[in-house]
């Protein structure tokens, strides 16, 4: 069974459901126990979850005044995390705040704020409930992320839930999109080099129990199930 690290955050029962229905084990993270370089050394795959924001001072940026910064010391880490992994080519799924540390981890850029900077109509923070869907988002055809959810696509369309009020904004090196909402906002960003780097906007995990997106999960297993050979 294939291991998966998943790094600290706040509510982590639904990814460790998602990974453990999927067929993986869970690997829980302490920064304070697990470095970087001993985890990419030793797992079979990486899943960073969602959180507080960035620091927009690691991509060059000041802070917009809706900023809400993610714990102490946990930026530092998952974009550690995060570069050692696509070094390794060591598959890694990505999950809404994960999928901008990929971006920055990467060299690119966040959009701080989409309500100010993108102005759209669209929806992106619904909240409650956890899989309440939000929008629709376009995947990009030849992708990963269309290889993984063919199954779930009407056309090449996906409904998905939404809290973020951030997206990646200049893709990092190597990355490519694999989904846009309706307002253009980046919802899935992917490195086609890779075995499997996938990062989405939307929250999966929180669908565990109906397994609308439980392709996703098994889609790392599997490429995860190659790194334990």
């Amino acid at each position: 069974m294939p291991v998966i690290a998943i790094a600290p955050c706040s509510k982590p029962h639904d990814y460790e459901a998602a990974i453990e229905r999927a067929g993986g084990e869970i690997l829980r993270l302490d920064r304070t126990v697990h470095k970087p370089a001993d985890v990419i050394a030793s797992v079979d795959g990486l899943l960073l979850p969602g959180g507080g924001d960035v620091l927009p001072s690691l991509y060059g940026e000041a802070a917009h005044p809706a900023f809400s910064a993610a714990e102490t010391g946990r930026d530092d880490y998952e974009l550690e995390l995060a570069r050692r992994a696509v070094e390794a080519n060591l598959p890694l799924l990505a999950i809404c705040r994960g999928a901008q540390v990929l971006n920055v981890a990467c060299g690119g850029s966040l959009v701080q704020h989409i309500p100010d900077q993108v102005g759209t109509l669209v929806n992106h923070v619904l909240r409650e409930p956890s899989h309440a869907i939000a929008h629709d988002v376009w995947v990009t055809s030849g992708s990963l992320l269309e290889s993984l959810m063919r199954e779930q696509l009407e056309g090449d369309t996906c409904a998905v839930n939404s809290r973020h009020h951030q997206a990646p904004a200049a893709l990092g090196k190597g990355l490519v999109a694999s989904a846009t909402a309706p307002d253009g906002v980046l919802e899935a960003i992917e490195d086609p080099s890779k075995r499997f780097c996938l990062g989405v906007q939307w929250h999966p995990e929180n669908f565990y129990r109906t397994g609308e997106f439980r392709a996703l999960f098994e889609g790392l297993i599997k490429a995860a199930s190659e790194t334990a050979r």
